[in-house]
């Protein structure tokens, strides 16, 4: 059971992990043992997640979310198999406790005064620099 919140946690049998080779250094232990992780968990289909933390999840622009909604995690930070899958379950809970919260709905706002005779009087400045760029200057030269 990997619990998120203290209302939300979601069973083992909806997460499937695979073990991998990792990659990089660690010497012979390398070549032999398993120890990255893969976890897959299905957003998609999910009866555990509430739907505006699905929603949520779904439309975040992450490239570990593919086109059938499986959220794919891969840990291989670590040496043993353990801790690597304890690091992929953190990571996933992580990412689906920041869904639970509602993202903050913007004020829109006009831009004060000062704001923008601030920005005229740069443009205004620019503009006389520019006007003041005379090729006959060059010919004087």
């Amino acid at each position: 059971m990997l619990r998120i919140t203290p209302r939300l946690s979601i069973p083992d049998d909806e997460l499937t992990e695979r073990f991998v080779r990792s990659a990089g250094p660690g010497g012979q232990n390398v070549n032999k043992v398993a120890t990255a992780v893969e976890l897959r968990f299905d957003v998609l289909n999910s009866p555990s997640l509430p739907e505006t933390v699905r929603l949520r999840l779904l439309a975040r622009r992450d490239r570990r979310l593919n086109d059938r909604g499986v959220l794919v995690i891969s840990a291989q930070r670590y040496r043993s198999q353990d801790r690597n899958r304890e690091d992929a379950r953190e990571r996933l809970a992580a990412i689906i406790e920041t869904a639970t919260h509602a993202p903050k709905a913007r004020v829109a706002t006009k831009p004060t005064r000062g704001s923008k005779e601030r920005r005229l009087s740069t443009k205004r400045e620019r503009a006389q620099i520019k006007r003041h760029r005379d090729s006959r200057q060059w010919e004087r030269d």
